[in-house]
Parts: structure tokens; C-alpha cells; sequence
């Protein structure tokens, strides 16, 4: 057998064995394969002012995406073709005939809302075509809870890029000190290690480059400054309520861990982040022999020389990372940061203000509309459920591809993120590795809003919001009834 041939014999071995595996998937192509960063919701559902009740569990262990391959789209290896490397496995899903919407609206409808209560505020939209399938209250603003993440995720890839990263660094300040300064990275860490993903800067290798740095100078002791003024105004939030304590870190442009002090979520917090990473640090530096004889805050000049500096993952993980796990903390951080994008302090007042001037540039703003915070915690917040659907339709067309990460990040039926313990009746079962979604919880306020695709082989963007909800689990088990049944649809007439 000639090199040529046994090459394209093993290569499609590989593709074959990797389809088997569904480590491949043609729903989107690579545009729906997930990071494979996990957790669950991590929005309060306890009474405004007192404690958190039913909050959710650190993040599982994270695992790899196995979004099964959509209807209507075929699974079988090409024919071999006259070239070394093998094409698309799983095509794209054929035209067929658009969904009626009036079967569409029935399926729906048929779910029984028996225990739930209050309202909702539903959209349903053809992602091809643009076409409403469904609509209840759609433009109606509720209280969004965590799918409120969407709007600050689209706002902070729209204006900096999905390959943005976001700079740790040390200036040199005079001949003895040195300061640390905040860049506004979410996922800084204390340390990392080999098998860390994603990725992520630490202050651990940051010292290791300053200590590099010093020592080259012929420096071995040091004060250390830190320096977080980036973002600007209160870091809490005046419309989170305090008992909100345990979901959420008074936002810093200069933390380590998310200033997590068991190192999950729900959980205790530092009350002084840019104090708590400046001390890591510094013990950072220490064992890398340099002797630190300080620390306290200070104002580093825009004319201090660095001498070393760390980035974060790119802006997409980072999105990835926090839709898939309901990061409140990394939200609030990229709130502050669409602000800073805009040439506006970094402020909430300016990101509250940004947010609106960016998605309306987008097409997916509504008068209606009210953003308090970047996370959802806020129950000031307001979004109509058409809002969402026409914002995720924009992240799935070619012309906004820096959004692609609000589809890579969204959670999977069954699999990962804050769905994998949902879809466990039996009328959703099937639905599991097919409906992706962001969920959103707070007392009485339930939430879904992402993609699926119907047995037509249609993909639709959707989103609900139940507020005033008398039965959690009720309205939860109701949200995943209805994707699920829109999911199971052949709604072609």
C-alpha cells in the first residue's frame, strides 16, 4: 500500500471512530461545541435580605461536550474523494419545509402549567428565517435572573473581540517599590497547574517573571504596591440585597480566585479582593527569593515601566466560562469591562449606560428593557423573552461572529453546565443533548433561553421567563417540558 493511500485509510479511521464516539457534531459544525468548562445555576432563590435558600453546589468535575448528532442530520462517512484529508462527516440538515407556527404555538400551549403560576413571557423564532413560530407576552419585561448574562456577554464580544485578553502586570515605581495592577481579569488565579483548563494567568507565574525580572536588576527586596482602580464606584451593587453574600464578591479589577475563600460558589467571600490577591502575591514572590518588606494599596503612573505582566484566556473561554457555569462573579467583571470598552470609567452607572448604547447597535434592544447588574442577581432587571431570542438569532448568523461563544457556552440538556440535572422527566428525556440553554433562577423567577432543533431539522432560538412562580420545581420541570416539546416537534404542516 503506498503512503498516500495508508495516510487517508488511517485519517479516516480516526474520523470514523471520533463520530462513533460523538466527539464530532454537525448540529452547528464547530459552532455548537462546547467548552467543556461545567457547573450548575448559581443564582440566589432566598428571600431579598436574608440568606439564600436552595442554593445550588460548587461546579462538577468538568467533562467533555457529547451533543448527539440533530435530526435531520446524517451521520454516515463520505464517499472517499481524491484528496489526503476527509471533508465534513455530518452534513448540514436539508432545507424541507419550514415549521408552521401555529403547530408550533399548540405544542406549546398543550404543556400544562398545573402548579407553576404567575406569568411568563415566551418567544420562539426561526433562526433561518427569522420568523416568529411562537410568541406569549413576548415583549412583556419580566425579571430575567441569569439569562440576563446573554446581555452582557454579547455586549463585551461585540466591542472587544472574542480573542481579547485582559493584562495583569507589575510596575517598577521608584527604586524600591513595585506594583501590582489590575487588568480586570475574571479567572486571575493564586496558581495553576499543567491540567488547569481553560487556562488560565496566575499570580504564581507573574511572580516568577517579576522575580526573574528583579533579580536580573540586582534586586532582591522590595515594597510592594496594589493597585485596583480600573473600575470605578461601589464594587456591591446597591440593588443586591446583603444577603446576597455568599453568591456574589464585591467586584474588583484585581482578584485571585474570584475572592472564593472556599473556592466555590455558593460560598464565603474576602471583603477586600485587591487586598487578599496583593497578599498571594506577594507570598508568591517570596518563594521565588525575593524579600517583601510591604504591602499596601497605591496609584501606579502611566509612565511606571513594566517589568512583567500575565493575560488572560481569550474573551470567548471567558464568555464560555461564564454561561456554562453561571458565574455571577466573572459577569459582574465583564460588565465593568463593557463600560471600560465604551471609554467610560468603569463604573455600574457606565456599564448600565453602555449596554443599552451596544445592543441597541445590535437590533436587540427594547424600550422596555432594564439592566442593573451584569449577572441577573439583581431583581431590578427587566427583559422581554423576544429580546433574547432576537439576540441569540444574531450570535447564530455569519454576520456576527464575534458571538459565537453566547452558542459554545451555552449549557446542554442533560450534559453540562447548569442543565445537567435537568431534562430528567420522562417526556424530556429525549430531549437531552439537544436543547442547549441558559438558565436562570432566583425566588420565583425561572428562565430558559438558547437553541434547539426540531425534527424538521429547523433550528429555532427560544426563550421563556416565568416570574411570580408559586411552585420552583414545578416551573422549572414546565421550562424543560416546553423545549423539550418544541424539540420533538414535526411541525411541517
Amino acid at each position: 500500500m503506498s503512503l498516500k493511500r495508508l495516510v487517508v485509510a488511517v485519517v479516516a479511521l480516526v474520523v470514523i471512530s471520533a463520530a462513533a464516539l460523538g466527539l464530532i457534531s454537525g448540529a452547528l459544525g464547530t459552532g455548537f461545541s462546547a467548552d467543556s468548562s461545567v457547573g450548575r445555576e448559581n443564582g440566589p432563590s432566598g428571600t431579598p435580605g436574608g440568606p439564600p435558600s436552595g442554593a445550588a453546589t460548587d461546579s462538577p468535575p468538568p467533562s467533555p461536550d457529547s451533543d448527539a448528532p440533530s435530526p435531520g442530520v446524517s451521520n454516515t462517512t463520505p464517499a472517499p474523494f481524491p484528496t489526503e484529508l476527509p471533508r465534513s462527516v455530518l452534513q448540514p440538515a436539508p432545507p424541507g419545509d419550514r415549521p408552521e407556527a401555529a403547530t408550533v404555538a399548540a405544542r406549546i400551549r398543550s404543556v400544562s402549567r398545573a402548579g407553576v403560576g404567575g406569568v411568563y413571557s415566551g418567544s420562539v423564532v426561526d433562526v433561518g428565517t427569522g420568523k416568529t413560530l411562537f410568541a406569549h407576552r413576548a415583549e412583556a419585561a419580566e425579571i430575567p435572573a441569569s439569562v440576563n448574562k446573554l446581555l452582557t456577554s454579547a455586549a463585551v464580544l461585540s466591542m472587544l473581540g472574542p480573542e481579547h485578553r485582559f493584562t495583569t502586570s507589575v510596575v517598577a515605581s521608584g527604586k524600591k517599590q513595585i506594583i501590582l495592577v489590575g487588568g480586570g481579569d475574571p479567572y486571575l488565579a493564586t496558581r495553576t497547574t499543567a491540567s488547569t483548563y481553560p487556562a488560565r494567568a496566575s499570580v504564581a507565574d507573574l511572580a516568577k517573571k517579576t522575580a526573574a525580572a528583579l533579580k536580573k536588576a540586582k534586586r532582591t527586596s522590595v515594597t510592594l504596591g496594589y493597585d485596583a482602580g480600573l473600575f470605578a464606584g461601589p464594587a456591591w451593587n446597591p440593588t443586591w440585597p446583603s444577603g446576597y453574600g455568599d453568591q456574589v464578591t464585591p467586584t474588583s479589577a484585581l482578584w485571585v480566585d474570584e475572592g472564593r475563600l472556599a473556592g466555590g460558589s455558593p460560598g464565603p467571600r474576602t471583603s477586600d479582593p485587591a487586598g487578599q490577591a496583593a497578599k498571594a502575591f506577594a507570598a508568591a514572590l517570596r518563594r521565588q527569593g525575593i524579600k517583601v518588606t510591604d504591602v499596601a494599596e497605591a496609584d501606579a503612573a502611566k509612565g511606571d515601566p513594566r517589568i512583567a505582566a500575565v493575560s488572560s484566556m481569550p474573551l470567548e473561554r471567558i464568555v464560555e466560562q461564564v454561561l456554562m457555569s453561571s458565574d455571577n462573579d466573572g459577569a459582574e467583571v465583564l460588565f465593568r469591562q463593557v463600560a471600560l470598552a465604551g471609554g467610560r470609567s468603569g463604573s455600574i452607572i457606565e456599564g448600565r449606560r453602555q449596554i443599552k448604547v451596544t445592543l441597541t447597535e445590535l437590533g436587540a434592544w427594547h424600550p422596555d428593557t432594564v439592566v442593573r447588574d451584569g449577572s441577573g442577581l439583581s431583581r431590578d432587571n427587566r427583559i422581554g423573552a423576544n429580546t433574547l431570542s432576537r439576540l441569540l438569532r444574531l450570535a447564530a448568523t455569519g454576520d456576527h461572529a464575534q458571538l459565537r461563544a453566547l452558542i459554545t457556552g451555552l449549557p446542554v440538556a442533560g450534559v453540562e453546565g447548569s442543565l445537567k440535572g435537568r431534562f430528567s422527566a420522562d417526556d424530556t428525556v429525549a430531549a437531552r443533548g439537544m436543547v442547549r440553554g441558559k438558565t436562570g433562577t432566583l425566588r420565583q423567577v425561572h428562565s430558559l433561553a438558547g437553541f434547539l432543533r426540531t425534527t424538521d431539522g429547523t433550528l429555532v432560538a427560544y426563550a421563556f421567563i416565568t416570574n411570580g412562580a408559586t411552585g420552583e420545581f414545578a416551573a422549572k420541570t414546565w421550562l424543560d417540558r416546553v423545549a423539550a416539546s418544541v424539540a420533538g416537534c414535526g411541525c411541517s404542516g
